[in-house]
C-alpha cells in the first residue's frame, strides 16, 4: 500500500516531479503518483484528495506553478502532511507559485521546499515518515553519511589536484 501521494496538475512538471519519486524508491518507500488538474477536473482531484487517508497515504507531495492551487488544496482537504513544490514558471520564475503555496491560511498549514525542489520533497516526505519508522530512519542516515563523504571527497580532490580539476 502507497504511504506517499505525488500529484501535479501537468506532466510538465514530471521531471521535477520524479526526483521525489525517485528518493521514495531509493529508501523504499511505496508511493502512488498521479496527474490531476484542481482547475480542469476539480471533482476528480477532490475524490483523489478525500480518498487519499482510505488508500493508505500519510504524507502528499503536490507540485504546481503559476496559482499554484492543487499543493493548498491537499492541505485543506487531507489532514496529514502535505508538502508543495512550487515549480519554475516562464513568467515569474515560479515566485508567483512559491507564494500561492507558502501564504496559506492560518490553519491550513502547507509545508514548502524550494522552487523545483523535487528531491528535498521526496526527503522530507521520509523524514515525515521516518518518526515511526526506526529502519527508515537508519536508512536516512545513511543518506546523510553518504553525502557528508561526497563532500569530503570532494574537497580531498581539491586539495590534491586543485581547482582546475573541476573545470574539465
Amino acid at each position: 500500500m502507497a504511504k506517499v501521494g505525488i500529484v501535479m496538475g501537468s506532466d510538465s512538471d514530471m521531471p521535477v516531479m520524479a526526483q521525489a519519486a525517485a528518493f521514495l524508491e531509493k529508501m523504499g518507500i511505496e508511493y502512488e503518483m498521479r496527474i490531476i488538474s484542481a482547475h480542469r477536473e476539480p471533482d476528480v482531484f477532490f475524490e483523489w484528495a478525500n480518498g487519499a487517508r482510505e488508500r493508505g497515504l500519510s504524507v502528499i507531495i503536490a507540485g504546481a506553478g503559476k496559482a499554484a492551487h492543487l499543493p493548498g488544496m491537499c492541505a485543506a482537504l487531507f489532514s496529514l502532511p502535505v508538502i508543495g513544490i512550487p515549480m519554475k514558471t516562464s513568467d515569474l520564475g515560479g515566485v508567483d507559485s512559491l507564494y500561492s503555496i507558502v501564504q496559506m491560511p492560518s490553519g491550513i498549514p502547507c509545508a514548502t521546499v524550494a522552487i523545483n525542489g523535487g528531491k528535498n520533497a521526496g526527503i522530507l516526505a521520509a523524514k515525515i515518515l521516518a518518526v515511526g519508522d526506526k529502519a527508515l530512519e537508519e536508512k536516512l542516515q545513511a543518506f546523510q553519511k553518504e553525502m557528508r563523504d561526497e563532500v569530503v571527497g570532494k574537497d580531498e580532490k581539491l586539495q590534491r589536484e586543485g581547482y582546475q580539476s573541476f573545470l574539465k
